[in-house]
């Protein structure tokens, strides 16, 4: 099964795994995963504002852990960034708003314990 993989599941995954659901546990071994560009970018952002901080720096950090782990980098698309148009504005969140037009255009359920993103037609994990 492939699966996109929000911000704070992947953090969890590598740094505090009993905070994830049992399911998101037992399937993320199995799974074919992915993480966007995107979700990279927000950890960097977070990290230099003071807001996430890390055992090392991130960008070290990140590039280990997504090698270790075998998860594959989604990048952000064309037809992700015009796909935000149709949207509604459930979400004001620049970053979750893109993880959702790249869950709705690469047919991708997205693994997240963000209620948030059950206002959108897409398939949740947790």
């Amino acid at each position: 099964m492939r699966v996109l993989l929000d911000t704070h599941t992947f953090l969890w995954a590598i740094t505090e795994e009993s905070k994830l659901s049992r399911r998101v546990g037992r399937l993320l071994p199995a799974a074919e995963t992915w993480f966007s560009v995107a979700s990279v970018w927000e950890i960097l952002i977070k990290t230099q504002i003071g807001r996430l901080s890390l055992p090392e720096p991130a960008g070290p950090f990140l590039t280990s852990k997504l090698a270790l782990n075998g998860v594959h980098v989604l990048p952000v698309k064309l037809d992700h960034v015009l796909r935000l148009e149709s949207l509604q504005l459930h979400h004001r969140d620049p970053f979750d708003r893109i993880l959702i037009a790249q869950s709705l255009e690469e047919s991708l359920p997205l693994v997240t314990a963000d209620r948030m993103f059950e206002r959108y037609p897409i398939e949740l994990i947790w």
